[in-house]
């Protein structure tokens, strides 16, 4: 008997070596298979499509990891969102890489590899199931659906945040295997992190429900009644489900008010921000059925990736109500047919009420954005239909050999398509040219691809066919005040000043607060000498975009030439406090010292501004004036010259030249 024992246990730890050794194998062939779909990434730009101002074109994280920028981090509604967590892993990446788009990218790229490990890790460990968990993290590495959230650097908070709620959900199972207060806080403080970095996941708390339902069979199996009609029986099931249910529920308490603060958190930052949409531009009627069409949609998407785009407008005419119906309809009947099934396949409700309620935030019933569905948000709730897919079909297949091998083989060539999409779908993100052409390839009336279009070509120098596109987006879209201040500014780079100022003023009719019409039309209105109106505007823009360092100097000059000196030196300063090697607000200043008379400290500044920027000619002009008052004759004259040598038209400092030399010959009295 020893000896059949001690064999037991030899061949018990083999099995278990076999299995350790499988499951590295398998979380080796995760990350090798994301690599080698996503390496394409490094060499890809960034989009000029919410980038900029998450990063490219973002002061405060550009700068990289300070504490100004951290503390802006957690205290900004930047972009509509409050998610500091995303803003200080963008500031960490400049700072390791400066803006080299390529290694931002492959940061998103880590994640992912990361997260579908994760989810592997999770369903292995609450299930012992090692293949059934490796084709689920497998789906979630491969689909196409997933490529915005990774190839998308601006989506960094999608991946983070997954991250860090795969990391509170396997704590969690850990707390539910071997509880402990510390691991169920590390659970509470991991969701925490996660609303951090993107609040997609309020939902986790029902999560925690569903995996107490299945695998982790917290729930207590309801039994018949004894005897009895079949009502009777389910009216006792039902009681000892929600029996069970009642300390699981108050169990999570704590998740659910981090949850409740999140949700007021972030419809407060977004209504703010403008990204809320309002009910007149959005009817309440037309929410209600696009979110029935966005569930049935991503099924579809699902299982057919074809058609996938960066955008997806809300159609030109409302769906017809039977297509409503029976959208409805198909959710009702395949939730009854999941919880019919689910005590002989639990899988079956957890996989399905995962999908349909991690999708509630993102679905549309509260509008955020324009879109009508976006691929990103179905990182995380493809997760459910991908559980049921897994052991859907292993439990198909049961224990019948030949079908255990079609399902392999089907599954096999579902990676590997998926795989083969997903690196096409991918090579779409490599500029901001090529992912909106393919928008507009799959929809003519897509008017965000028309506007982002015009802005790549806009960003080339090409205005006249940046117009071309902006008209075409203001055909689909009148009224937008994005697309009029884009056309606007194009028209202005071409002359157009006029057509440029009935743009901006437009878009302000249509929102008396969009921050860049109100920025910009008060930089033409400066332009124009209209300086008073000028300061107006900008003075509205500065509340709105406090951090926009050309928004600043613009207003500090208006304040200037409207007599408000202290208010304009301390613009300036605010614009240096943003960009301290920000050469026009230094000459900026040295011109309001040198008005004011203090001359000395003006030379300071201009010599300042000229040191950043040699061939500065209006500081050369300004510092002679400064040098001029404190006798400095020689010098002074040295700077206007300077001031014509970099700019031989600079009428104002050839006549100050004059003015110095005339007064220098002019005879003693």
């Amino acid at each position: 008997m020893l000896a059949i024992g001690v064999r037991l246990r030899l061949y018990d730890g083999c099995m278990a070596a076999a299995a350790n050794r499988r499951v590295l194998w398998i979380g080796a062939a995760l990350v090798a298979a994301v690599v080698a779909v996503y390496a394409q990434v490094y060499r890809h730009d960034f989009i000029d499509f919410d980038d900029p101002a998450y990063v490219s074109e973002n002061l405060n994280v550009s700068r990289g990891l300070r504490l100004e920028g951290v503390i802006w981090a957690f205290t900004t509604g930047h972009a509509a969102n409050w998610h500091p967590l995303t803003w200080l892993s963008h500031m960490a990446d400049c700072t390791l890489f400066g803006l080299r788009p390529g290694a931002h990218h492959l940061v998103n790229v880590l994640f992912h590899a990361a997260n579908a490990l994760l989810l592997f890790a999770l369903f292995y460990s609450l299930t012992g199931a090692v293949w059934r968990s490796a084709f689920v993290a497998g789906l979630f590495a491969l689909h196409p659906l997933h490529v915005e959230s990774v190839a998308w650097v601006a989506e960094r908070k999608d991946v983070l945040s997954t991250f860090l709620g795969l990391l509170a959900l396997l704590a969690y199972a850990r707390h539910v295997r071997h509880p402990g207060t510390g691991r169920y806080l590390t659970a509470l403080v991991l969701f925490a992190l996660s609303l951090m970095a993107k609040p997609m996941l309020v939902t986790l708390p029902f999560v925690l429900l569903l995996l107490d339902y299945w695998p982790l069979g917290r729930f207590a199996v309801p039994a018949d009644a004894p005897g009895g009609k079949a009502r009777r029986q389910r009216a006792a099931s039902v009681r000892t489900l929600l029996a069970a249910a009642y300390p699981l529920v108050r169990e999570k308490i704590p998740f659910f008010a981090l949850s409740a603060i999140s949700c007021v958190v972030t419809y407060a930052v977004q209504k703010a921000g403008g990204a809320v949409k309002a009910s007149a531009a959005m009817p309440a009627g037309a929410k209600i059925p696009n979110a029935l069409h966005s569930y049935i949609a991503y099924l579809v998407h699902t299982v057919w990736p074809d058609g996938l785009s960066v955008f997806y407008p809300y159609p030109a005419e409302p769906y017809p109500a039977y297509e409503t119906a029976a959208a409805a309809a198909a959710l009702i009947a395949a939730s009854i047919w999941a919880v019919r099934l689910g005590a002989r396949f639990p899988y079956l409700p957890v996989g399905w009420f995962w999908y349909l309620g991690t999708l509630v935030p993102v679905i549309g019933i509260i509008q955020v954005g324009g879109q009508a569905m976006a691929d990103r948000y179905t990182y995380v709730p493809l997760v459910g239909v991908f559980v049921i897919a897994a052991w859907g079909v292993a439990d198909w297949a049961g224990g019948r050999r030949a079908l255990r091998t079609a399902a392999a083989v089907a599954g096999a060539g579902a990676l590997i398509g998926g795989a083969a999409l997903t690196y096409r779908q991918v090579g779409l993100w490599r500029d901001t040219m090529r992912l909106f052409s393919h928008a507009l390839e799959l929809d003519a009336g897509n008017y965000v691809a028309h506007q982002n279009l015009g802005t790549a070509w806009a960003k080339r120098g090409d205005y006249r066919r940046a117009i071309e596109h902006f008209e075409k987006a203001l055909r689909l879209r009148p009224t937008d005040p994005t697309i009029l201040v884009d056309y606007g500014l194009a028209s202005y780079r071409l002359g157009n000043v006029d057509e440029a100022i009935a743009a901006y003023s437009k878009a302000l009719a249509a929102n008396p607060n969009h921050p860049y019409a109100l920025r910009n039309l008060g930089i033409v209105l400066y332009e124009r000498g209209r300086y008073a109106e000028a300061a107006g505007y900008l003075e509205r823009a500065r509340r709105r975009m406090p951090d926009n360092p050309l928004l600043l100097y613009t207003l500090g000059n208006s304040l200037a030439r409207v007599g408000r000196a202290p208010e304009a030196l301390a613009t300036f300063r605010q614009a240096l406090h943003l960009l301290p090697d920000y050469a026009e607000a230094h000459a900026g200043i040295g011109a309001v010292l040198a008005a004011q008379g203090q001359a000395e400290e003006a030379v300071r500044s201009l010599e300042r501004a000229i040191a950043l920027k040699p061939n500065y000619a209006e500081a050369y002009n300004n510092l002679g004036v400064a040098l001029y008052r404190l006798g400095r004759v020689p010098e002074a004259l040295d700077a206007f010259d300077r001031a014509l040598r970099s700019n031989p038209a600079y009428e104002d400092a050839r006549r100050n030249r004059e003015a110095v030399l005339a007064a220098r010959e002019k005879p003693p009295r």
